[in-house]
């Protein structure tokens, strides 16, 4: 695993998505909190390649801003139309109160 700092965990407030930009791509990531877990997506609606980033956070997931499209914070599978494809999930590591990303490899 090639692991990257994404930002400090105070960073993040619950269920407000944080967009970063991480590995040697700048690969597009939005980082959600949730209680003590810590979820990172990729930062593009598998729609209509909209920042999730810029919608908003509930018990279903992330909803994307333009077309109401929702992803599961842990599969990136999506939960109502029009979106038909998940989102790819990163590898989330806690360490020292720092989050840490693998964007190399997806989990779902």
């Amino acid at each position: 695993m090639s692991m990257a700092r994404a930002c400090s965990l105070t960073e993040l407030d619950d269920r407000k998505p944080l967009a970063v930009e991480l590995g040697e791509e700048d690969t597009p990531v939005v980082l959600v909190r949730d209680g003590e877990q810590v979820h990172a997506l990729r930062d593009v609606c598998s729609h209509a390649e909209i920042s999730l980033s810029e919608g908003d956070v509930s018990k279903r997931g992330i909803e994307c801003w333009l077309h109401g499209s929702c992803f599961d914070l842990r599969t990136g599978a999506p939960s109502s139309p029009p979106a038909t494809e998940p989102v790819d999930v990163f590898a989330v590591e806690l360490r020292d109160g720092d989050v840490f990303v693998d964007v190399a490899v997806t989990t779902n």
